[in-house]
């Protein structure tokens, strides 16, 4: 068969929360087992006559911690319906979202997709305790306690599509739930399975009957294969599997803990009773798994053994693994079971040996197996191939092959082959997105963004301080795979964190540091309503200097595949590298020539970053020849038309006779206009602003002109340009631009472009020959355009398009709309990469969702173990079910609703008070939990069984609304406020 590639994994087994206590576990052979929480069974009540005068030990065994906790906010489910789940559903939830987490996938994000989920359970020991109590058995109580919802649930509450199921082949239920989910996923019936098992010990039923069968362990202990070896012991346990087809996981870069080359299921048949072990029918399926992985038992180096430690059990899978097994071969194939640590899980014993497997595979060492020391001699393991493990076995380099059984007690017997990952192929460094790497200086570590997303405040800083603890423990290296990791697995939920690191130290302090902020400490932190507005602004002349984001290209192989596209595109028109020469900080870029040029790489290469990190403009605004960028952002000029342009701009106007200068004056255009009227050489370059004005002419005038406003306390400030740029001395250079961009080949921008020399929108009109002409030579309406910008499109952020901070500046004075912010991705001489990464930080927090792969190069993208989704656990479920809610209630008197809340606090409008308390009760939900805003679906987790309770409680709360219909009322089930809302108008219509 194909490959089949497990890609993620959780599990919660006796004294193992999640997989590396699981595996520490196993590594150091603790002892987990211990005596029957009270919340369990009262061994008191099962004497001798209980148990059919047998030999009865229930008061030890394996028991999961915190079996009773469950986060129902976070699923969306009432206390009412939490409260009647089986836990055994409740813990496979929790496992399946933190399983799909460590998939490197948010499972938050996987709302419709073809998914599939398989599960191993044996029944449901929750419905023997409360469906035979009548009077109280409700239909949340019946749809807890099916077996089938463990799978359904998940599938629910995930979103999946994929074929959903549970299992129950008995013990070997969970690992024939994996043979089906590789089945579906080589069938194409879903493109990736979760598949797993659960089993809690709730009644003392089985071990009863395990009593009666003659296979419990009198000592309270499980050795398989041991000499002392004397029963089983019962155990709880939960795991899950994500699966993919291998080359699926391997092209989209996920990690992989082992593959699974082939499995196979049969049945004993009828053998010496169904309850017995068949030999042959053991030895059948481990060759058929064989066959199928293709691979030869020489070739498997260890087995996970079922291994129950019965002297039955143990002597036939002995028996049937030798007849596989004892074959010419190096060394004999090592074997254990992992219920020497954790005793016999049932349902999840498959699982639990899956998962065991997996991470000996992953790590290259196989644990010891507990009670190895002394095998029992009468199993004859070294003639059979065989050989217990008594200390951890190295594994060496290259495959390694291992098997795995499980057996059901009714016959249905399950093997699987696995081997060790596939080792990839380094990728190559250093090239972003396939461009010519310019030579650079040694690389620093790069920055990159670490997202954290929760359902509510409290969750998102009891996971900063989950993350930050098993980060904090790492030596101190690179934490860009860690980043890369957490943006594709940490985000979807609503209240959000993103910081930036260069390092594992780094993050974990800045993980613990926004964890003791105060604000999210008091829960006061915002979530952000809709993905932010963005508006791209580019900088023209004037915000260049030397080696202007020489920081930048360093750092970022995006930012330098796209200056590498611009310098290519201007280098048959300027006759030099402009990417050369700000590398080299040549003062070159001070002329004109070069100076344009380069600036319109800097933009255009900046812009073309950002829309590749996901960051799309909805408005594009350019200051003078920052025009040209924002052009070829908008699809209004093609890259090498505006190469050229620009570069015949740049060079025109360098040939021009100098003399010319810029000031700027901090004064309005109505105090300047009459001084300007007065020298002719001068004139308005630029409208800046209100009180922000750029003049432009021959030298002279220009000094007479402001020295005269210095004695009336107005100060001009020279911009130290060579050229009168946008005044008549460049008319000249205007006539033959005119020329250059006659046969011009333009279309409308397909991005609102707001004209800094309409100073509004251009709407449909494209950005032709005439329009660049009057560019060079009108002023700037700076102000004009951002005004009509802000006003129409209403951005949430600003972005600067350029080498420095001048648009900033200039934005400030203009008056933006209270709330807008400002940010740059390469603010100034000092900038690196780091402040890209902090700019699409602050835009994820703000809610937008960026392309990650685009911040990282592909030697970067290597996923990392992260910690697991931390859970609230202060609810605790483990009593039987609320009683149904109650529809015998005093009816309340609608008046006319006061204006105010009464000074208790309560609503005043009777209709939403009887509103919220009939909500409180029909879900059992605190009173102070359900609110006016609080959503049906989303926040309370109502059903269509949770709406006609809801029906029924209000109609006996207001009978005057008892005429409503449920079809009527499903349009108004947005919120409580809005659910009160349609029924005061439905009262004061019949009413009236």
């Amino acid at each position: 068969m194909a490959d089949i590639a497990i890609v993620g994994l959780d599990c919660a087994f006796p004294g193992a929360r999640g997989t590396d206590a699981y595996w520490d576990l196993l590594m150091h052979g603790r002892d987990p087992l211990g005596d029957i929480p009270e919340q369990r069974w009262d061994p008191r009540d099962f004497t001798r006559e209980t148990a059919g005068s047998a030999r009865c030990d229930i008061t030890r065994g394996g028991f999961v911690e915190d079996a009773d906790s469950f986060d129902n906010d976070f699923f969306a489910v009432s206390p009412r319906e939490a409260a009647a789940m089986d836990p055994q559903q409740r813990l496979l939830l929790q496992c399946a979202w933190r399983a799909t987490e460590d998939s490197g996938q948010a499972p938050g994000q996987l709302d419709r997709k073809n998914i599939g989920v398989f599960i191993g359970a044996l029944g449901s020991e929750w419905a023997q305790v409360h469906l035979s109590d009548y009077p109280r058995v409700t239909s949340q109580l019946g749809a807890g306690s099916s077996a089938g919802m463990a799978a359904n649930r998940i599938s629910y509450h995930l979103g999946f599509t994929g074929p959903s199921l549970v299992v129950d082949t008995a013990c070997s239920s969970s690992l024939v739930a994996v043979h089906l989910a590789c089945n579906a996923l080589l069938a194409g019936e879903c493109d990736q399975a979760l598949a797993g098992g659960v089993n809690l010990a709730l009644t003392p039923a089985l071990g009863i009957v395990y009593t009666q069968l003659g296979v419990a362990s009198a000592s309270g202990r499980c050795r398989p294969f041991g000499a002392e070896a004397d029963g089983i012991v019962r155990s709880d346990g939960v795991g899950v599997v994500v699966l993919r087809r291998l080359e699926d996981a391997l092209a989209d870069g996920q990690q992989v803990y082992a593959v699974i080359r082939g499995t196979a299921v049969n049945q004993d048949g009828r053998s010496h009773g169904i309850t017995a072990p068949n030999r042959w029918s053991q030895q059948a399926v481990v060759e058929a798994a064989y066959r199928r992985a293709g691979v030869r038992p020489e070739q498997v180096r260890f087995l996970e053994a079922h291994g129950t430690g019965t002297a039955l059990g143990d002597m036939i899978e002995a028996s049937a693994l030798g007849g596989v097994h004892a074959v010419e071969r190096e060394q004999p194939c090592a074997i254990g079971s992992v219920k020497g640590n954790i005793g016999h899980t049932e349902g999840a014993a498959g699982i639990a040996g899956l998962i065991k497997v997996a991470l000996a595979l992953r790590h290259r060492v196989v644990p010891a197996a507990r009670f190895g020391s002394r095998e029992n001699p009468q199993l004859r393991l070294r003639e059979r191939g065989l050989s217990l493990l008594k200390a951890p076995l190295r594994l060496p380099p290259g495959e390694v092959v291992a098997g795995l059984s499980s057996f059901g007690m009714g016959g249905t017997n399950a093997h699987a082959v696995l081997a060790s990952a596939p080792r990839t192929g380094s990728r190559a460094a250093g090239r972003g997105r396939g461009g010519r790497l310019h030579p650079v200086r040694e690389q620093r570590p790069a920055a990159g963004v670490f997202t954290l997303t929760a359902d509510t405040p409290d969750a998102l800083r009891r996971n900063l301080i989950a993350q930050a603890e098993l980060i904090g423990k790492r030596p101190r290296g690179d934490s860009a795979g860690l980043c890369w990791t957490s943006n594709r697995a940490k985000t979807g939920l609503p209240y959000r964190c993103a910081v930036v690191a260069r390092d594992t130290v780094e993050l974990a302090a800045q993980l613990r540091a926004t964890a003791d902020d105060e604000r999210l400490s008091a829960g006061v932190i915002d979530r952000p309503a809709s993905a932010p507005t963005v508006a791209f602004l580019f900088s023209g002349q004037g915000s260049h200097f030397p080696a202007m984001t020489a920081g930048l290209y360093q750092d970022c192989a995006t930012y330098r595949h796209f200056m590498d596209e611009a310098d290519a595109a201007l280098s048959p028109y300027t006759g030099a590298s402009v990417r050369d020469l700000i590398l080299a900080a040549d003062p070159r870029v001070h002329q004109t020539a070069f100076t344009q040029p380069a600036l319109f790489a800097v933009g255009y290469a900046l812009a073309r970053t950002l829309v590749e990190l996901g960051i799309e403009p909805e408005a594009l605004l350019g200051h003078g020849v920052g025009e040209f960028a924002a052009a070829v952002i908008g699809g209004a000029l093609s890259l090498a038309d505006a190469a050229r342009l620009v570069a015949a701009r740049g060079a025109l106007m360098q040939y021009l006779p100098s003399g010319g200068a810029m000031y700027a004056v901090r004064a309005g255009q109505d105090t300047l206009r009459e001084l300007v009227e007065a020298e002719p050489d001068v004139e308005f370059a630029a409208f800046n602003g209100p009180r922000d004005v750029v003049l432009s002419g021959s030298r002279p005038a220009l000094e007479r002109l402001v020295d005269g406003l210095a004695e009336h306390g107005v100060r001009g400030r020279d911009l130290g340009v060579a050229h009168a740029f946008h005044s008549a001395l460049m008319e000249p250079a205007a006539e033959r631009f005119a020329a250059v961009v006659s046969a011009l080949d333009t279309a409308p921008s397909r991005i609102p472009f707001f004209s800094t020399l309409r100073g509004g929108p251009t709407g449909d009109d494209p950005l032709d020959g005439a329009y660049w002409t009057a560019q060079a030579r009108q002023p700037v309406r700076f102000d004009a355009a951002l005004a009509s910008l802000t006003e129409t499109v209403a951005p949430t952020h600003l972005l600067e398009i350029g080498p420095g901070l001048d648009l900033h500046a200039l934005a400030r004075r203009a008056g933006l709309p209270a709330g807008v912010q400002l940010l740059h991705p390469s603010p100034g001489e000092k900038a690196g990469g780091r402040e890209l990464v902090e700019l699409v930080a602050a835009l994820y927090r703000a809610g937008l969702n960026p392309a990650w792969d685009a911040l990282y190069p592909p030697e970067q993208r290597v996923p990392e173990r992260l910690a697991p989704y931390a859970f609230s656990t202060a609810h605790r479920f483990w009593t039987k079910e609320p009683a149904p809610a109650a529809v015998r209630r005093r009816p309340v008197s609608v008046e006319r609703p006061r204006t105010v809340d009464d000074p208790a606090g309560k609503p005043a409008d009777p209709v939403l008070a009887a509103v919220l308390t009939a909500v409180s009760e029909v879900g059992a939900y605190d009173p102070g939990r359900v609110v006016p805003s609080a959503r049906f679906y989303e926040d309370l987790g109502f059903d269509s069984v949770m709406l006609m309770q809801l029906k029924d409680v209000l109609e006996t709360q207001l009978p005057q609304a008892g005429g409503v219909s449920v079809q009527q009322l499903l349009p108004a089930l947005h919120s409580v406020a809005t659910l009160a809302d349609f029924l005061s108008e439905w009262i004061t219509v019949e009413t009236a």
